[in-house]
């Protein structure tokens, strides 16, 4: 199949990546979204996110003329749907962004059209979408009820990539493609393979899902143990550091580095997908969530001892990110951590070198956004380490003040 245009829905952290690479592969791509001022920003060749070799790379396709944004749907052969699927405050997984996304599309759907969902997403969230679809344009057919021989294809492909990576690895990465019936699936995959170097796999729709669902779990049931281990050290006083880096002498066992909890949009969200919808089975992976969500409470409770042993009001915090070196915030536990010392009455400086003003998060709550630079290091302020970025390395006036490291390097 040619597509000859291909659409983008949502031009946040994996759909403007993937909008720009798959026009860097000289193909027609619209962009969507439903903020116009990142729809302006794009359209001048610029970024709103940090991201290596993006800025590059958008503003080549963008001259050239391969890739536009707008903010409503226009016809195309492929609609790549990569808007966000966060949860509710009960942890069930909230799935307006996705609907939203069908509604728009499906006024410009025709016969032959190709809808993926990459957004990760609960096991059955591309059947709803298939259901939304045929709900909204009853004169077209659709797999559930038409399987190869409808008229719009459906399939689910999972973003695979991490941040700081993402141009490189949305390229050579293996991509996990099901399709609600085998043609949607090949279909799919014949897009993917436009730009992808890595092997373009197969599968059902449900398989698909789970996939990048069992690989987020897998690797928060991980992190948890890293983070639970931190705490029982703490009690046990022993250097959990010194300990981790013993234990992994053995051949067999690599356990991985503590740190403040868990945040991003994938691992600490994608382990409730399975958990809402399994709620018995999923027994390990709802324990590994709960270990990684109550780490930032017993980071606040070690910062806020030290300071009452100083007899001090301020603490310097370093890094707000969910992870080092990028700009993203979100769900980052670092954030709920000075909130939540804000609350109790403590005075905070936060220091995050990947943004240029205080985050809306904390807006309003007498946090002060203050540089590297600017940091009182004559005054021996109780500084605590929350994510590790690389301006934080060789700093010399960290050996010498008091600070709480909750990274295990410096």
């Amino acid at each position: 199949m040619n597509f000859n245009t291909i659409s983008v829905i949502g031009l946040g952290y994996i759909g403007l990546p993937t909008a720009a690479v798959i026009a860097s592969r000289k193909k027609k791509v619209i962009g969507v979204d439903v903020d116009s001022e990142v729809v302006d920003t794009i359209n001048k060749g610029n970024v709103h996110i940090v991201e290596p070799e993006l800025d590059v790379v958008v503003r080549a396709v963008v001259s050239d003329g391969y890739l536009e944004a707008v903010v409503e749907p226009r016809p195309a052969d492929a609609f790549i749907i990569a808007v966000p699927t966060p949860f509710k405050e009960n942890n069930e997984p909230d799935l307006s962004y996705i609907k939203s996304a069908c509604l728009g599309i499906s006024r410009v759907l025709k016969k032959g059209d190709l809808v993926i969902l990459e957004s990760t997403s609960p096991v059955g969230a591309t059947e709803q979408v298939a259901q939304w679809l045929a709900e909204a344009r009853q004169d077209l057919t659709f797999p559930q009820t038409h399987g190869k021989s409808s008229d719009i294809s459906i399939a689910h492909c999972p973003e695979r990539v991490l941040p700081g990576h993402v141009i490189r690895e949305l390229v050579e990465n293996d991509r996990v493609i099901g399709g609600m019936t085998e043609r949607c699936a090949e279909k799919a995959s014949q897009l993917y393979k436009i730009f992808v170097e890595g092997e373009c796999i197969t599968t059902a729709v449900r398989t698909a899902e789970m996939a990048k669902l069992a690989e987020n779990s897998f690797r928060d049931v991980n992190i948890a143990f890293a983070n639970e281990l931190s705490i029982i050290c703490n009690k046990l006083d022993i250097n959990v550091w010194e300990l981790i880096r013993l234990a992994n002498r053995h051949p067999r066992v690599n356990i991985l580095q503590p740190g403040v909890g868990v945040g991003g949009h994938c691992i600490a969200v994608d382990p409730w997908f399975i958990v809402t919808k399994t709620p018995d089975e999923a027994r390990l992976i709802r324990c590994a969530r709960e270990v990684n969500d109550r780490k930032p409470k017993f980071v606040v409770r070690k910062i806020e001892q030290k300071l009452i042993e100083r007899g001090d009001k301020e603490v310097i915090c370093l890094g707000a990110a969910f992870k080092p070196d990028i700009d993203d915030l979100r769900e980052s536990p670092a954030i709920g951590i000075i909130r939540q010392l804000i609350d109790d009455g403590f005075s905070v400086k936060l220091v995050e070198p990947n943004i240029d003003r205080l985050p809306l998060e904390l807006a309003y709550t007498g946090c002060e956004f203050i540089k590297l630079e600017d940091v009182p290091t004559r005054k021996n302020p109780l500084v605590a380490i929350l994510v590790f970025h690389r301006e934080f390395k060789n700093l010399d006036w960290l050996e010498r003040g008091c600070v709480i490291n909750f990274c295990g390097q410096y």
